[in-house]
């Protein structure tokens, strides 16, 4: 859908400085960071990788070929904790050769990820990951860091925050700020081969959800930025709408495939793409209602990220018909829906995300995934209470629509199927 150019348009768009991506790519990591004049890389990672695979050892052989030193944390964990954050800042500042830490690799998933995110924080300014949370103004420069993703989805090696569980309050809790961007972003389809299909299907939803909800998100030029001159997100703009059709389209074409045949490289690849892409949208156009209420489904049922995103993208689209009719009939296009009257169309896009999210095994409606009717109200409540989401929701006030939205995704209702 072309978009004519307005006199008011606002644009605001941040990325890592490099990006790659090609398969094999993980070779050229140390050579990257030999050419930054990095000396002491902080590898953050889990045991999975440390211990059942030979990337870790690779990595750290080829750093040591470069000249560089490192060290190596692979305590992390899904869902990181502020305190997992806390306790390995004072595990690796006692360490020898901490202080010569001067960059921080990533490897793993979007966990480990937003973990090294702000352990880039935590160790050069030796304060507790908590007393970040809330400001974009840091002390200083974080750690640069490399991030290498080792599924298809989360988007976090292109992302400005940090997501953590914060158990005292049983709430999660975002560090965020465009300094937490990764310097490079280093993408290895290879390294998605191994995904089972339930995380495949988790991540690559995850992609999905970023895309679309990212591609209906609020305009830039009714974004609320707080006055931030640097903002994280700033609303949708014309290049974060070219990066959502695209991610849209690779998603749609890949998932499928790349759920029901794990090795087929070709399938990862365009997975790969459709996460940065997805990501390169999201990052900075930000996200509304879906993701605010995922994080209360999740709050709720303990669920992975990606399912509860799946579970209530299809009905907050349908919800956003009234102002986003075209968006969706293109997204509907995209889905391999033949070209119809765009209302038609509108209906069709949620129809078809949800015959994906079946696909995939993952819940489509919120009884499925074992909602009782009696938290319904507290879903709604728990969702709004993310203001930075409920207040980019394009349909303002948001009240109404979280409400609806929660019902039709209990009784799986979409306007796009008729109801016996």
């Amino acid at each position: 859908m072309h978009t004519p150019v307005s006199a008011d348009e606002t644009l605001y768009f941040c990325t890592p400085s490099r990006v790659l991506l090609a398969a094999g790519a993980r070779h050229r990591v140390a050579a990257l960071c030999a050419a930054q004049r990095w000396r002491c890389a902080l590898i953050v990672t889990d045991r999975h990788f440390s211990g059942r695979t030979t990337v870790v050892d690779a990595l750290v052989r080829s750093l040591a070929a470069e000249g560089l030193e490192s060290l190596v944390f692979d305590g992390g964990e899904p869902d990181p904790s502020t305190e997992l954050c806390d306790s390995a800042t004072e595990e690796l500042l006692a360490r020898p050769g901490a202080a010569r830490i001067d960059h921080v690799i990533a490897l793993g998933g979007g966990s480990n990820i937003d973990l090294a995110k702000a352990l880039c924080l935590t160790l050069p300014f030796r304060r507790p990951v908590a007393s970040f949370v809330g400001t974009t103004r840091f002390p200083g420069s974080p750690l640069p860091m490399l991030a290498m993703p080792t599924t298809s989805g989360t988007g976090s090696e292109i992302t400005p925050g940090a997501i953590l569980l914060q158990h005292s309050s049983a709430t999660k809790v975002a560090v965020m700020g465009n300094a937490l961007r990764p310097a490079i972003a280093v993408i290895d389809p290879e390294l998605t081969l191994s995904c089972p299909p339930k995380v495949t299907a988790d991540a690559g939803l995850d992609a999905l959800t970023h895309a679309i909800e990212s591609y209906l998100t609020m305009d830039a030029t009714r974004f609320d930025t707080g006055g931030d001159a640097d903002p994280s997100y700033s609303g949708r703009n014309r290049l974060t709408t070219m990066f959502a059709r695209e991610a849209i389209t690779l998603c749609f074409t890949h998932l499928p495939r790349a759920y029901h045949v794990p090795d087929d490289l070709r399938a990862r690849t365009g997975m790969a793409y459709a996460s940065l892409f997805a990501a390169m949208s999201y990052a900075s156009a930000g996200l509304n209602a879906v993701h605010g209420l995922a994080y209360a489904l999740a709050g709720l049922t303990h669920a992975s990220h990606g399912s509860t995103n799946a579970a209530l993208l299809p009905y907050v689209m349908d919800a956003l018909r009234p102002s986003r009719r075209e968006e969706l009939a293109d997204i509907a296009a995209m889905a391999g829906v033949p070209r119809a009257d765009s209302d038609a169309m509108a209906r069709q896009a949620s129809v078809r995300t949800r015959a994906l999210v079946q696909e995939l095994g993952v819940p489509a409606d919120l009884a499925a995934f074992g909602v009782p009717e009696r938290a319904l109200d507290q879903l709604v409540h728990d969702g709004l209470a993310v203001t930075r989401l409920a207040k980019a929701y394009p349909q303002q006030p948001p009240e109404a629509d979280y409400a609806a939205i929660v019902r039709r995704a209990y009784a799986g209702e979409l306007s796009g199927i008729e109801t016996p």
